[in-house]
């Protein structure tokens, strides 16, 4: 995980207007937000897992999934993923079980960001700040 410092930091934010510029420059929300947290992801390459721009937000007036929720950025990542090749040597084989444990876990949940992207996030952090501010 890289941290990338930015102007959004501590901004505020309607998080309906929010959403609807960040979908239009690529970015979407991740599938892990709660009620008083979440995420705009990037995903920037996905050759060995993927590579992703995150940009995390939290709730300030409102939650989340409620109608004129408010929310603040926090500070910028880059976050890598990598999975194995092939498949999971943890899944449960069986017809029940193939329904529930069809993914692979990630052998590195939190893996080197390789180099040639990290100014290539950098960017997209400016772009997003060019947009918003």
């Amino acid at each position: 995980m890289i941290e990338i410092p930015s102007k959004l930091e501590g901004k505020h934010f309607q998080l309906y207007k929010l959403e609807q510029e960040l979908k239009e420059m690529g970015y979407s929300i991740g599938d892990n937000w709660e009620y008083d947290h979440g995420y705009f992801d990037y995903k920037i390459d996905d050759r060995v897992g993927y590579q992703f721009l995150r940009l995390p937000i939290r709730a300030v007036d409102g939650q989340l999934d409620s109608y004129g929720a408010t929310v603040e950025f926090g500070r910028p990542l880059l976050l890598s993923h990598k999975y194995q090749r092939g498949l999971d040597d943890h899944a449960f084989v069986g017809n029940f079980g193939a329904s529930f444990n069809q993914f692979q876990e990630p052998v590195d949940k939190d893996a080197d960001f390789p180099d040639d992207y990290v100014d290539l996030g950098k960017e997209l952090v400016k772009e997003v700040e060019n947009r918003l501010l």
